[in-house]
């Protein structure tokens, strides 16, 4: 954060006054004649080092979750679990100005840090909710778009997810755990009103480029958490005989031809 009056210490110095007008993309000298680049940081940049008290949702994971919970311009979304606010960041640029985000968070403390986290890097967001409470008591919404629950008994929210969702809408449940993903998918599956159940992880590893070395890096950003996401349907009535139904698999046919 670049403040009035102040000095940047990265092998040598440089006033910030210095750097208030320079357009972004241009190099900058230190005081020991060493040249930096001046760039806003993007969001892969920021989140990492986003201030907060928890576990933060980081990028190789945010874009997944957008996509696969399909989350669009003026949608309406509710967030479970806030944390430091960096999947609400990404939730509001994603629904923009006609969309609404509501996060649902138990702890008043992650509430006001994602509150100041939200205004700091992101702007103004009048169409930001913030509800400090607790979410497996129910929701205030009803025909919600999509939902992200990042809690660690998310199975436990699936019946007021229900009612708060409306049907062919999204359900995306962020774990860390095999035993949770266990868990959560089960919970999912026990209901008629869930279905279309997808899990996976995503897995980021970057390379080196530098001449005749081009080779993938020795570390590597693997495990973070699994993505479960599934859709809300009409609740089937128990009481009717149901008609079999198939999913089609989502990994490769056996068949030559393509389905019509």
């Amino acid at each position: 954060m670049l403040r009035a009056g102040k000095k940047l210490l990265i092998r040598g110095e440089l006033r910030t006054d210095d750097l208030f007008g320079v357009e972004e993309g241009s190099r900058v000298k230190f005081s020991t004649g060493e040249a930096f680049l001046v760039l806003r940081p993007t969001y892969a940049d920021l989140i990492p080092h986003l201030p907060r008290a928890s576990q933060v949702i980081y990028p190789k994971d945010t874009g997944p979750l957008l996509i696969w919970g399909d989350v669009f311009p003026g949608a309406t979304v509710i967030e479970g679990g806030t944390g430091a606010g960096a999947l609400t960041i990404a939730l509001l640029r994603a629904v923009g100005p006609l969309g609404r985000v509501i996060s649902y968070e138990l702890r008043e403390d992650f509430a006001d840090a994602a509150r100041k986290n939200v205004a700091a890097f992101f702007g103004d967001a009048p169409n930001w909710t913030v509800k400090v409470r607790d979410l497996y008591a129910g929701f205030d919404e009803t025909g919600v778009d999509r939902m992200f629950l990042d809690l660690a008994e998310p199975g436990r929210a699936l019946a007021v997810a229900a009612e708060a969702l409306r049907p062919g809408a999204v359900l995306v449940c962020y774990v860390p755990t095999a035993i949770q993903l266990k868990d959560t998918v089960e919970a999912i599956q026990a209901r008629s009103d869930f279905g279309e159940i997808e899990s996976f992880e995503t897995l980021l590893r970057h390379w080196q480029v530098k001449g005749m070395s081009v080779r993938p890096h020795f570390r590597m950003i693997a495990h973070s958490a699994f993505i479960i996401v599934s859709r809300k349907l009409v609740a089937a009535d128990v009481s009717q005989p149901q008609e079999p139904f198939v999913v089609a698999d989502s990994g490769e046919s056996d068949l030559d031809e393509p389905l019509d």
